[in-house]
């Protein structure tokens, strides 16, 4: 048993550390986008202001001001907020309209005294911070992200109550028990505190605070920075940055550190103050080498909050902990109902709660469990929780003992010693304990007739053929009842000789009759499994005769050749609402389409179904696709189940091979021409199914001979851990490094590429303009 379990945990331990590792990772691009999107949003609502543009046009200006300047949209975003603000960074010029981007983009003016990537830095932490849920993990982040490039080692931040009391609400690089001495500061406070709340300055200590007047920090000449929080023109609080020793504080470093304590005053308004957590728990928690962390637990039915974590139960979520008082929901999303309910039972009763692991079961894709969770009750309204991430050997081989209910040890000796059995015996036989005990060998009249061969077989095994063996008796007790019995027996051997055996006795009497329920409902349960079957099969063959896969090359009229492609999701259960057409319309133009469902099973294939034979009919209207996409957007809001859609219509006319278009809400497509890849960015409308009536835009463009369009689902593109864009840009790199490929090669080229690793279907279309440039050379082609 050793060796087996010794064998199988390495490649067990392994899983979890690369499923931890996915998930820090998850945990940490979520947050970086979140952040990232906080800046964008600044200074779009930044160009939303001077230039008065929509909100939705502002963000796509900013987009073309990146690409205009060649800086990062993050660069772009932190020049404009700290121009706007009047920070220092560097100035960018604006154009006054909105229009020709592309052609006229601005240009970024000079920049004032100062490093543009210092500013550039230090807006990119006050976005993150002020994303941030909580006071603490803003404190954080402008700890390590800001102040720790200067040298500081640790940020206190303190709320102005009534009566000019401090709050700490909220600190980073302090010890649990130093925050605690410090949670609360009185009107009488040391006089660096005083002088800024009076005169709404900060104050600045390079050698440490005056003789009488102590102040957190490691040492008396460390240096420290006291400075108001400010809100609205109103001191809602006191800051204090700490460094390890006497520090010279110039020009440069005071602007940095006001510059972040305006944030930090944002924020601590915006948040209030967390409730304290209990310092010596928590310093007790920190200490542990175990992923732990404490509860606040209400008195009433809310759930508890998460006051604090310790290094190893932070790395476990991501390596970024929610902060002091957030929700234990956002914590452990998929077990916080389990710990809410262990947390009040602990704190209730007194007493130490146990699972062995929760959630109790989990899909091959879901995140490592938390095993061995402890929930202690810690007094005050608080508990602590405890797990593993990787399962304990001492601990499983506890849990394993314990799930053997009702077993009796037993030893029988063939060398006149008689036979032992554990008091737990006598319980199974139904036999008094002054009773002398029973003989393996000699069970045979306690025994039911069916099973006397099967306990002669046993016997037989241990004492002729020396080796262990176990069966199943049902035994029948002295009041006539019968109960299942499993036996499992060792020899006893020395010298080559059996002198006894030893076993155990385990009643599975509950068992047994579970095991004839489970075998009652089993033809139910088939019947519920042919028919999930059968719905998925109907799913899949529906999906399959509405949008055929092209095998080679289809021609349309107009000089077009047409590859398309659909490939099912690689889990059967995934089969999805993709669908694609290439239509030839009685006007002479060419409908070409893709679009999305969202979704997967028999909803999203019978709604594709409807979308997809509703554009059909309605392209032989003779309309534009913004029209046919407008009444598109109707159907599907009519269609029922509430089901959206992403789509992409256009109509090609041969005789000036123009190309109309509009999108709703899909991805760009690629047009390839001579040999280079360009996106088609379509306009910023809403998918369909989204809201009624709404007006869908349209553009032009115009196609050349040789020019091949790419029209494909996300599907194609998507990973768990990067954006949209990221994989368009993969696409067009792939596309145009095969643009010399026919359709058909290159749509199976492209697929047999494809990055995506969702288990998404994915579809994807191929047109191509052959023949001669149109004679009417006053259209425009581009």
């Amino acid at each position: 048993m050793t060796g087996s379990a010794d064998s199988a945990g390495p490649p067990s331990v392994a899983r979890a550390e690369r499923g931890f590792a996915e998930l820090a990772a998850e945990n940490r691009w979520l947050r970086d986008r979140l952040a990232r999107r906080h800046l964008l949003d600044l200074a779009a609502g930044v160009l939303a202001a001077q230039l008065r543009l929509p909100p939705s046009e502002a963000a796509e200006y900013l987009s073309a001001l990146a690409h205009a300047t060649g800086l990062s949209p993050e660069d772009l975003a932190a020049d404009i907020v700290n121009a706007a603000a009047g920070d220092g960074g560097p100035a960018v010029t604006v154009p006054p309209e909105s229009g020709g981007a592309e052609n006229d983009g601005p240009e970024p003016g000079h920049a004032p005294s100062g490093h543009p990537g210092e500013a550039r830095r230090a807006r990119r932490t006050a976005a993150a911070a002020e994303a941030a849920d909580t006071v603490g993990e803003a404190a954080r982040t402008l700890l390590g992200e800001g102040l720790a490039p200067l040298g500081a080692e640790s940020l206190w931040l303190w709320h102005r109550v009534d009566r000019d009391c401090l709050r700490l609400a909220g600190c980073a690089g302090v010890g649990a028990a130093e925050a605690a001495a410090w949670q609360w500061i009185p009107p009488a406070a040391p006089e660096p505190f005083r002088t800024v709340l009076a005169e709404n300055a900060p104050v600045w200590l390079e050698g440490g605070p005056p003789p009488g007047d102590p102040l957190p920090g490691p040492a008396a000449r460390a240096a420290r920075a006291l400075l108001p929080l400010r809100r609205r023109d109103t001191t809602v609080g006191v800051a204090l940055v700490g460094w390890p020793g006497p520090t010279a504080l110039d020009g440069t470093a005071r602007r940095v550190v006001t510059g972040l304590m305006e944030v930090a005053g944002t924020v601590l308004d915006a948040a209030g103050s967390a409730p304290a957590a209990v310092p010596v728990l928590v310093d007790v928690l920190d200490s542990l080498a175990q992923p732990a962390m404490l509860l606040a637990v209400p008195s009433t039915s809310g759930e508890p909050a998460v006051e604090h974590l310790n290094d190893e139960a932070a790395a476990a979520l991501g390596g970024v902990s929610p902060g002091g008082g957030a929700s234990l929901a956002r914590a452990f999303p998929l077990v916080h109902a389990d710990l809410a309910r262990m947390a009040r039972r602990a704190a209730g009763t007194g007493r130490t709660q146990r699972a062995a692991r929760l959630p109790a079961s989990a899909g091959p894709g879901d995140p490592p469990p938390l095993l061995d969770v402890r929930v202690l009750p810690a007094g005050g309204g608080h508990a602590v929780v405890m797990w593993h991430t990787v399962g304990a050997t001492g601990l499983a081989a506890a849990r394993a003992v314990s799930r053997l209910q009702n077993v009796a040890p037993f030893q029988d000796s063939l060398t006149g010693g008689g036979t032992v059995w554990s008091p737990e015996a006598y319980g199974i036989f139904g036999m008094a304990p002054d009773e002398p005990p029973v003989p393996l060998a000699e069970l045979r009249e306690r025994v039911r007739p069916d099973d006397r061969d099967a306990l002669a077989d046993l016997v037989t095994t241990v004492t002729e053929r020396q080796t262990g063996g176990q069966t199943v008796l049902r035994i029948v007790l002295p009041d006539g009842t019968v109960r299942h019995v499993r036996v499992a027996a060792e020899p006893l051997i020395a010298e080559g000789t059996v002198t006894g055996l030893a076993g155990v006795y385990q009643d599975v009497s509950d068992s047994r009759r579970t095991e004839a329920a489970l075998t009652a409902t089993f033809n139910h349960l088939t019947a519920l499994h042919d028919q999930a079957e059968l719905r998925h099969q109907l799913a899949l063959q529906l999906q399959q005769a509405i949008v055929p896969e092209v095998p080679g090359l289809q021609e349309m009229p107009g000089d077009l050749v047409v590859a398309a492609r659909y490939r099912p999701a690689a889990a059967e259960y995934r089969v999805g609402g993709d669908w694609y057409d290439v239509l030839a319309l009685p006007s002479g133009r060419i409908l070409v389409a893709v679009g999305d469902i969202a979704g997967h099973g028999i909803d999203a294939v019978t709604g594709m179904v409807a979308l997809r034979n509703a554009q059909r009919a309605l392209a032989f209207t003779g309309h534009s696709p913004r029209r046919l996409m407008e009444w598109l957007n109707e159907v599907t809001l009519r269609t029922g189940g509430g089901i959206t859609a992403t789509s992409v219509c256009a109509l090609y006319d041969p005789e000036d091979r123009g190309l109309l278009w509009t999108s709703a809400g899909h991805l760009p497509m690629v047009l390839l021409r001579d040999g280079r890849a360009r996106l088609l960015e379509p306009p910023q409308d809403l998918l369909l199914g989204a809201v009624p009536g709404y007006s869908y835009r349209e553009q032009r463009i115009g196609l050349r001979p040789g020019d091949t369009l790419l029209l494909y689902t996300d599907g194609l593109i998507e990973r768990r851990h990067d954006g949209l864009d990221e994989g368009v840009a993969r696409l067009a790199a792939d596309a145009e490094r095969l643009a010399g490929h026919a359709p058909d090669t290159l749509v199976d080229s492209l697929l047999g590429a494809a990055a995506g690793d969702t288990d998404d279907d994915t579809s994807i279309v191929a047109v191509r303009v052959r023949g001669r440039p149109p004679v009417d050379r006053n259209r425009s082609t581009d």
